[in-house]
C-alpha cells in the first residue's frame, strides 16, 4: 500500500500536488540550509557538480544542523502537533498536502525512502532516509 493509501484509509484528507517537488524542497533548503555558504553546501553534497539535488538530509548526517535522530526521531514526529503538512520526495516532483494529519506518525513512513515531512510553516521537520539503519530518520526545528 502506498502512502497516498495509507493516509485515506486513516481519514487524513491528502491533496496530491504533482509539480511542487521543486518548490517545497527549496522552500525547505530555505528554512533548515539557511545558515550554510553555497561552499559549505556543496562540502556536503547538498546539491551535485552537475546541478542535480542531492541530499537535503545531508544537513544532518554531516551534523551541520541540530537535530533528533533514530528512536528519538520519531518519537518527536509521533507527538508533534499536526493539523496540515507537506509531504514531498527527494528526488520527485511529486508532493502531498495533508490536512488533519494528526494521526500520521512515523510507522506510515516505514515503506518511503528519501521523504520529507513538514509542516505548512517550515517550523519542524521529519526526514526518512534511504539509509535509515546508518542515517535517519531525523527530526528538527528550524529555530534550533
Amino acid at each position: 500500500m502506498n502512502i497516498y493509501q495509507i493516509l485515506q484509509k486513516k481519514k487524513i484528507k491528502v491533496t496530491e500536488a504533482p509539480k511542487w517537488g521543486v518548490f517545497l524542497r527549496k522552500q525547505w533548503e530555505d528554512s533548515f540550509v539557511d545558515h550554510l555558504t553555497t561552499k559549505e553546501k556543496k562540502d556536503i553534497f547538498l546539491l551535485d557538480d552537475d546541478g542535480f539535488c542531492g541530499y537535503l538530509w545531508h544537513v544532518f548526517s554531516y551534523e551541520k544542523r541540530s537535530c533528533l535522530q533514530g528512536p528519538e526521531a520519531e518519537k518527536a514526529f509521533n507527538n508533534e502537533q499536526k493539523n496540515y503538512c507537506y509531504v514531498f520526495w527527494q528526488h520527485s516532483d511529486y508532493a502531498l498536502i495533508i490536512e488533519n494529519a494528526k494521526m500520521l506518525n512515523s510507522n506510515d513512513l516505514k515503506e518511503e525512502q528519501d521523504i520529507y515531512v513538514v509542516d505548512k510553516d517550515f517550523k519542524w521537520t521529519y526526514v526518512k532516509t534511504h539509509e535509515t539503519l546508518w542515517c535517519g530518520p531525523y527530526f528538527s526545528r528550524r529555530d534550533i
